[in-house]
């Protein structure tokens, strides 16, 4: 008869398996998660469907490219310099509330989960429009509009918003499929014409 403990421990694997798809965490993320097996891997895409795959992926860009340590967190440090390099410097207590306002775990940074929290906010229209959330989202040139979301009048209506998005989420993957496959296409037949060319210049 397993224990409670290896019983969890199975579980716990088996959810990590089920949600690898997620956003990529760092070493230092990954250790943390076998000393706490009750933490369960952050996927996006599950947790935020409100976003495409496309905005999503966006996001996940520009959190990379301020995330100057790359241990999967924003510092304070790290958001000054981002918040001057979109053009709207923060004084010091300015970014600590910046970081106050999303920071769910109190550890004073920015997880991806977070940083994803600021756009919710924002599409949501949920940000003072003076704070230092609102110009990060404005300033980030990723476009957060989200239609029909705030609009569902009842249950049924925000029931057919969800099997949309359903459709909308297997498309984009579709679409990047096609994308993709035209553009192995396309490099067999440049192969193709360069050989001809090359036979072409034989003696």
């Amino acid at each position: 008869m397993a224990t409670a403990d290896e019983l969890a421990s199975r579980l716990n694997r088996r959810l990590r398996m089920e949600d690898e798809v997620g956003y990529e965490s760092s070493p230092e993320q990954h250790r943390r998660r076998e000393l706490s097996p009750g933490i369960r891997v952050f996927n996006p895409h599950t947790e935020f469907k409100e976003f495409t795959r496309k905005q999503i992926k966006e996001m996940e860009k520009m959190f990379r490219q301020f995330d100057a340590g790359k241990d999967g967190f924003i510092d304070l440090m790290e958001l000054k310099l981002m918040m001057e390099k979109l053009g709207a410097p923060q004084t010091h207590i300015g970014l600590k509330n910046m970081i106050k306002e999303v920071d769910e775990d109190f550890d004073g940074k920015l997880s991806f989960r977070e940083f994803l929290l600021i756009f919710r906010k924002a599409a949501a229209g949920e940000l003072q429009e003076d704070s230092g959330l609102h110009a990060l989202a404005r300033l980030s040139e990723i476009d957060v509009s989200i239609e029909g979301v705030k609009g569902a009048k009842s249950f049924f209506e925000a029931k057919v918003h969800a099997i949309n998005h359903g459709s909308r989420f297997e498309q984009e993957i579709k679409a990047e499929q096609e994308e993709k496959k035209r553009q192995a296409e396309e490099k067999e037949q440049r192969k193709a014409a360069f050989k001809e060319l090359q036979s072409a210049f034989k003696p």
